[in-house]
């Protein structure tokens, strides 16, 4: 089977996923109590929530632009913006199709040099973006253990005894399990094959990790990945406000919004188009668990929070791709 059927047959899954899961959603909803929401919402907060999500890809676009500047100063700050734009356009319809889409903007908009060679290559940018990537999954463990600690005591209530030791063997495991195929990668990255790959995607993390100690301004580095992690809580929190006159969601406090934005945060890792279902039926769940919101009333904020990310992510992409392809030129 060739590369482009399989990407084919993949795509077509995940697609089926998404609208099975949307489907199940869908199911738990109340529509009286989501039409009588959406009346009551204050929708200043929502659009303010859209416009965020416009923020969140420029600083995305121009924390990437340092890295890739450290390899070739010459690349402009809004052709690695308008990139990130385009991929994200490209998420919504195609899952992870965007990443590929970034690269390939950025490696041609670097330019060639006289010897007629791209000035920047796909592994170095490549590179870069794990960078990106490796600083992002730092924070976001940070998070994750912020969740578990200030969470685990409405947690354990709503699991029973044996069921929340197992939980924490179950992450106990999880490190231990990643520990071992990172030290096995190493031991065997010389014989090639999957653990090669292994070691070659954690030595590209590494590595990136160290070029931002390298860079004129990493203070600058520091100062965008704290603004894209504070617009991620803004938009979940500018959704809380939103909503915080329509029961039951007047139980939730700004400090809930670090909660489900950790939580949203995880369902990026399942590869569904545009996250749609994964992200509403996680966020509507822990919501459930957490503060006793039903599934269907969690449907309503993670609808307005999710659809209006995709929103503000269809317009700048689609701004970018026309500023990148018709303006620009």
């Amino acid at each position: 089977m060739d590369n482009k059927v399989k990407n084919i047959l993949q795509s077509a899954f995940w697609a089926a996923v998404a609208v099975v899961l949307v489907w199940f959603c869908v199911k738990a909803i109340d529509w009286k109590e989501f039409l009588e929401a959406l009346r009551m919402c204050k929708w200043g907060y929502v659009v303010a929530a859209v416009f965020t999500g416009g923020f969140f890809i420029a600083v995305r676009g121009l924390r990437w632009h340092m890295l890739i500047k450290h390899v070739v100063p010459s690349i402009r700050a809004v052709d690695v913006v308008n990139a990130y734009g385009i991929g994200f356009l490209a998420n919504i319809a195609l899952p992870r199709a965007g990443e590929v889409v970034k690269l390939g903007y950025v490696v041609k908009n670097a330019g060639t040099g006289e010897d007629g060679k791209k000035r920047l290559s796909w592994d170095a940018a490549i590179g870069t973006y794990l960078a990106e990537k490796g600083v992002d999954a730092v924070v976001f463990a940070a998070l994750v253990v912020v969740f578990f600690l200030g969470c685990w005591d409405r947690l354990k209530d709503t699991l029973q005894f044996n069921q929340s030791r197992a939980v924490i063997l179950a992450v106990i495991g999880i490190i231990i399990l990643g520990i071992a195929v990172v030290v096995l990668s190493y031991v065997l990255r010389g014989k090639g094959g999957l653990w090669g790959k292994i070691w070659g995607f954690v030595s590209g993390i590494i590595q990136g990790l160290k070029t931002i100690g390298k860079l004129e301004k990493p203070l600058l580095f520091i100062l965008y990945t704290v603004s894209i992690w504070f617009s991620f809580w803004l938009t979940s929190a500018l959704i809380i406000w939103a909503l915080n006159d329509v029961d039951p969601f007047t139980v939730l406090t700004t400090a809930d919004a670090l909660n489900l934005t950790v939580t949203g945060s995880i369902t990026t890792l399942v590869p569904v188009p545009g996250g749609f279902g994964a992200y509403h039926g996680a966020v509507a769940t822990v919501m459930q668990v957490l503060y006793d919101i039903p599934m269907g009333s969690g449907l309503i904020y993670a609808t307005l929070n999710h659809e209006s990310q995709v929103l503000a992510h269809a317009i700048t992409g689609l701004w970018c791709y026309i500023h990148q392809t018709f303006i620009r030129k």
